[in-house]
């Protein structure tokens, strides 16, 4: 076995010796950290998720990626009860989910994850009965200027 071990180059017992180390401190600090799972978050809060690192030492690039419709709460406050599929697709857009169970139900989801670990969610749904809006409902929705300072703030 000794001979082995003898015959490898010598650059690739170099790099063993490196990244052994660097394996073992990622191991390490997984094992000892106190981090638990986020907990899901109500809709139109923003919370912060702790990234990982590779081998505990790097960090990770992750983009930016959004997902769904935002919809500001200058939107929900111009939605009135009453209103027709058209006028309501006029002012929030093409509803992301349309249930086969629930035809009379528009959902309308949002998610922002930002690549620095902060996770944004908001959801609309948008009830009808016979054609008209009957009522709708939303939590806690971000104005178009947070959401603008949001997307465009500088990086940290």
């Amino acid at each position: 076995m000794p001979q082995l071990f003898s015959q490898l180059p010598r650059r690739y017992t170099a790099a063993a010796v490196i990244m052994l180390p660097l394996m073992l401190c990622g191991c390490v600090s997984k094992l000892f950290s106190a981090e638990q799972a986020p907990e899901a978050a109500p809709a139109g809060v923003t919370q912060r998720v702790q990234q990982s690192k590779l081998f505990g030492v790097l960090p990770v690039y992750r983009p930016d990626t959004q997902q769904g419709n935002f919809i500001s709460k200058e939107q929900v406050a111009q939605l009135q009860v009453g209103m027709t599929p058209a006028q309501v697709r006029f002012l929030l857009g093409t509803p992301l989910l349309n249930d086969v169970f629930h035809p009379d139900r528009w959902d309308y989801p949002f998610l922002l994850k930002r690549g620095d670990g902060t996770v944004t969610t908001s959801h609309v749904a948008v009830h009808f009965k016979e054609g008209r809006v009957s009522h709708f409902d939303g939590a806690e929705l971000p104005n178009e200027k947070e959401y603008l300072q949001l997307i465009a703030a500088p990086k940290k």
